[in-house]
């Protein structure tokens, strides 16, 4: 069994999902953990059960994506750190993505320059991506600012977050230029696979002060 292990704890606690690939494209096994009241280091218990629901080995996860930020600095660091851990060893491949970048596959798209990615960053400001003349940007601006920018490069799906929703500003500025939002929650973790591909591996770290939830010996 090869499996890839999807980590992000840059919002709310933890989601986890582990994903083997058929080779029709399709997920053959899928499972997944959403706690939002998790803490780091309940990250390894939650493998573990995971690993249980699919009858799988630590073994058999062969690639690991975890969330980079924005978000939470705790639970980021926690989170990159646990992975780094498992990946240790070098028996398995690490990639560190953007968030935003993770949250943009949300919307479906093929093409990048179609969607934008609004989330709370506080009161006010808010985190917002947008790929440009192939080129893709990441900001923390104002309310007034997201406007600007949206109308001036209108995006056809914008991936946006809880607090987006309850902004009026926002839910006004989304009708108006006819964008479709797609929520960041309630989605399968697999839809980042995709990344994989795009990204490459790294964060891999061989410092003698991790000390990885699981750590195996080489051979």
């Amino acid at each position: 069994m090869t499996l890839d292990l999807f980590v992000d704890t840059s919002r709310k606690g933890i989601s986890m999902a582990l994903s083997q690939i058929a080779q029709n494209g399709s997920a053959a096994i899928y499972e997944e953990t959403v706690d939002t009241a998790a803490r780091g280091e309940t990250a390894s218990s939650i493998l573990d059960e995971l690993l249980n629901r699919v009858g799988a080995h630590l073994e058999d996860i062969k690639r690991v994506l975890v969330t980079v930020g924005p978000g939470s600095f705790s639970g980021l660091r926690t989170g990159v750190a646990f992975c780094q851990g498992l990946c240790f060893s070098g028996k398995r491949e690490l990639f560190g993505v953007s968030t935003l970048h993770a949250l943009e596959c949300f919307s479906g798209a093929s093409d990048s320059a179609s969607v934008a990615v609004v989330i709370r960053a506080r009161p006010g400001y808010w985190y917002l991506r947008q790929t440009i003349d192939g080129k893709a940007e990441e900001s923390f601006i104002e309310t007034s600012e997201v406007s600007s920018r949206l109308k001036a490069n209108s995006p056809k799906t914008v991936v946006i977050d809880e607090a987006a929703t309850a902004d009026e500003a926002l839910t006004n500025l989304f009708k108006e230029i006819g964008a479709e939002t797609v929520l960041d929650s309630g989605k399968p973790l697999n839809m980042w696979s995709t990344l994989f591909t795009s990204e490459k591996a790294s964060l891999i770290q061989e410092a003698n002060y991790i000390q990885p939830s699981y750590f195996e010996k080489l051979k």
